[in-house]
C-alpha cells in the first residue's frame, strides 16, 4: 500500500430544533458514513467532523413555539439527534456544538479578519419589518412564494423545494410567520460578504470541479453566470454570535455564514483531544476536504464557505461536495410537525440499525429525489438480506458446523470453478471500493449484492449435499471455498453494515481479525484448515405482511410511529 492520503470529511451540521428523520440521514449522513469507514479500512488518514447547528431564526422560532429558552431548545436537541445518530451507527470522530464559546471566538475571528480585508463591508439595505411583532423579519421569520420556482410558504432563506437561496425582497406576497401579518419594508444597517470581489478566484477555482454531481455544477454555476452579490452576514436578532464590532450593537453573524466554521471548531476541538494539529487537516493542501451535504445546502458549501477560506486564506477548498437530493416518505415530505416520520425508538427497537442502513443506501437519492416506502422496506429486508445474503452465510457456515466439525475443511484439489471464485473476492472488492470512491453508494451496493448472488449461484452448483455423500474430497474443497466467500462477504459488508458484518465475522471465529483485515486483504485472506467456527446463526429475520400494514395504518392514521 502507498502512502497514506489524508481526507478530511464533514456532515451538514443538522439544526439543533427538533429531531432529525431519514431523510437527513439519507442526505449528508449515511454516504458519508460509508465513506469514512471504507477510508479506515483503506487505512487513510481521514477525519470525520460534524455537530449541531445551535444558531439562527430555526431554533428561535422552536423556542417560541415550545415555550423554551433558544438555550434550552438546543440543550434539549443536541442529545436526542446525536442519540439517533449512534442508532444508526454513525461513526463522527467528533460531534460538536456551534454554541460552544471557542466556535463563537473563532466565527469572530474570521468575522474581524474579512472585515479588515475588506472583503466585509457595512451598507444598508432593506428589510422586511412587523409592526405587529414590532421586529425585523429575517429568514424564517418571513415566508412567501418562491420567485425560481413558485413554491408556496417558501422560507426567507431558502426554498425547500429547488434549494434557491432566497432574496426574501423577491417575494410576491410575504408574510409574518408569526402573526400572519403583510410586513412593511424598512431600512435597516447590516454587514456584507463581498461575493461579488470574491467571484473571479472563485469562478477560478470552480472551473477545475468538472467531475462533480451534475447537480451541484449547475446550481453553482447558475448563480456564478448570474453574477454573485454582496449578501447580508449579520442578522437582528438577539440569539446568535454578537458580531464583534462596536457599532453593531443587537447584530448576530448570520448562521449560514458561521456554521460551516463550526467544521474548523469542530476539528480543533477534536485535535485538541486526540494530540493532533488541526492545521494538517485544514492548511494542508495535501488534505482532501470532503462535505456531505443536502441540495438545499449546495449554494453554501459550493460558493458561500469556499469564498470565505478564499478571503481567509491558508485554508483548503473542497475537493468535493456530493450533494444528495431529497428522500422523501411514501411519496410526500418527511415531516416531525405533520407526523409523516418514523419514530426512532420503536423503529430500532424492532428493525435495528442494518436493514435501514442498506435500505436507504440501496435507494439513496444521489441523482434525483427518491423516497422510503414500508412495503419495499419488507421487500429489500426478505429477498436481498434475507433470501440472498443471510441464506448464503447460514447455509454455508451452518453445512460446515453439521460435516467438518465446526472447522473450514482442507481443500484438497480446487476446481476451475472454484479458482474463479476465490479470485472474484479481489476484484470485487477493488470495483466496489471504486464506486465508493466516486460516491456511487447505490451502485457500490449493487456490485456487492450482485456478488452475493454469484456466491448462491456457486453453492448451488457445487451442491455439497451431493457430493458429501459421493465425494468427500470435493466437498471439502466446497466448502473451503464457501468459507472464504462468506468472509469476503463480511469484510466488505463492514461500511455499508457494520453491525451486521461483525456478527458474521463472530459466526466465523474470526473477531479477532476485525482489526486487522483492511480493505484489499478482506479480499485476498483466507482463512486456514482448521480454523474453528463460532456458533452459526439466523442473521437477517424476514418481517411479516402483519408488521407492514401495522406500520401503513399508522401512517393512514397520521401517528408518528414511523423517524
Amino acid at each position: 500500500m502507498g502512502a497514506k492520503r489524508r481526507f478530511l470529511v464533514t456532515s451538514a451540521l443538522p439544526y439543533a430544533n427538533g429531531p432529525i428523520h431519514f431523510g437527513h440521514v439519507a442526505g449528508a449522513y449515511l454516504p458519508a458514513d460509508i465513506f469514512v469507514r471504507y477510508l479506515r479500512l483503506m487505512g487513510e488518514d481521514v477525519v470525520y467532523i460534524c455537530g449541531t447547528d445551535e444558531h439562527g431564526v430555526a431554533v428561535t422560532i422552536t423556542a417560541l413555539h415550545e415555550g423554551l429558552t433558544p438555550q434550552a431548545v438546543t440543550d434539549k436537541y443536541h442529545p436526542v439527534i446525536y442519540d439517533l445518530f449512534k442508532k444508526f451507527e454513525i461513526s463522527f470522530d467528533n460531534f460538536s456544538r456551534t454554541s460552544r464559546l471557542p466556535h463563537h471566538k473563532l466565527s469572530q475571528e474570521f468575522f474581524l479578519a474579512l472585515e479588515g480585508k475588506g472583503l466585509i463591508t457595512k451598507a444598508s439595505e432593506k428589510q422586511y419589518y412587523c409592526p405587529n411583532d414590532r421586529m425585523f423579519l429575517p429568514d424564517r421569520y418571513i415566508s412567501g412564494t418562491c420567485p425560481q420556482c413558485g413554491q408556496p410558504n417558501a422560507r426567507g432563506d431558502e426554498c425547500p423545494r429547488c434549494g434557491s437561496w432566497i432574496d426574501q425582497m423577491r417575494f410576491t406576497d410575504p408574510r409574518c410567520t408569526l402573526c400572519g401579518g403583510v410586513p412593511e419594508v424598512r431600512d435597516t444597517e447590516h454587514w456584507f460578504l463581498r461575493l461579488d470581489l470574491l467571484q473571479p478566484r472563485l469562478e477560478e477555482w470552480f472551473s477545475e470541479k468538472q467531475d462533480w454531481k451534475s447537480n451541484v455544477r449547475t446550481a453553482a454555476l447558475a448563480m456564478l453566470k448570474e453574477g454573485l452579490k454582496p449578501r447580508a452576514v449579520t442578522r437582528d436578532l438577539s440569539w446568535g454570535i454578537p458580531v464583534p464590532l462596536s457599532d453593531a450593537a443587537g447584530k448576530v453573524i448570520y448562521v449560514w455564514f458561521e456554521a460551516p466554521i463550526g467544521y474548523i471548531s469542530s476539528t480543533i476541538e477534536w485535535a485538541e483531544k486526540n494530540g493532533k494539529n488541526w492545521k494538517d487537516y485544514w492548511c494542508n493542501n495535501e488534505t482532501k476536504l470532503v462535505h456531505f451535504i443536502g441540495k438545499d445546502n449546495i449554494v453554501f458549501h459550493a460558493l458561500v464557505f469556499p469564498a470565505t477560506l478564499l478571503g481567509m486564506e491558508g485554508y483548503i477548498l473542497p475537493e468535493n461536495v456530493p450533494a444528495n437530493e431529497f428522500y422523501n416518505y411514501e411519496s410526500s415530505k418527511f415531516s416531525t410537525s405533520e407526523k409523516r416520520y418514523v419514530e426512532p425508538e420503536r423503529f430500532f427497537a424492532r428493525y435495528g440499525s442494518d436493514v435501514i442502513r442498506y435500505v436507504i443506501t440501496a435507494t439513496m437519492p444521489e441523482t434525483q429525489d427518491s423516497e422510503f416506502r414500508w412495503k419495499d422496506f419488507q421487500t429489500r429486508n426478505n429477498s436481498e438480506l434475507a433470501d440472498t445474503l443471510g441464506n448464503f452465510i447460514n447455509r454455508v457456515l451452518s453445512f460446515i458446523v453439521k460435516n467438518f466439525e465446526a472447522k473450514i475443511p482442507h481443500p484438497g484439489t480446487l476446481t476451475a470453478r472454484d479458482e474463479e471464485m476465490l479470485a472474484l473476492r479481489g476484484s470485487i472488492t477493488s470495483r466496489i471500493g471504486a464506486e465508493i470512491e466516486r460516491y456511487a453508494f447505490r451502485k457500490a451496493l449493487e456490485e456487492y449484492m450482485g456478488f452475493a448472488r454469484e456466491c448462491n449461484r456457486y453453492f448451488d452448483e457445487r451442491a455439497p449435499w451431493k457430493s458429501m455423500k459421493t465425494n468427500i474430497s470435493d466437498c471439502a474443497a466446497a466448502m473451503y471455498v464457501s468459507a472464504q466467500l462468506v468472509l469476503c462477504l463480511s469484510a466488505i459488508m463492514r461500511p455499508f453494515m457494520p453491525n451486521a458484518a461483525g456478527r458474521v465475522f463472530a459466526m466465523l471465529g474470526a473477531s479477532a481479525l476485525l482489526c486487522d483485515l483492511d480493505w484489499a486483504k478482506g479480499g485476498e485472506h483466507l482463512l486456514p484448515p482448521d480454523w474453528p467456527l463460532g456458533k452459526p446463526e439466523v442473521l437477517f429475520t424476514k418481517i411479516e405482511d402483519a408488521a407492514i400494514r401495522e406500520e401503513l395504518s399508522g401512517l393512514a392514521g397520521g401517528t408518528a410511529s414511523h423517524v
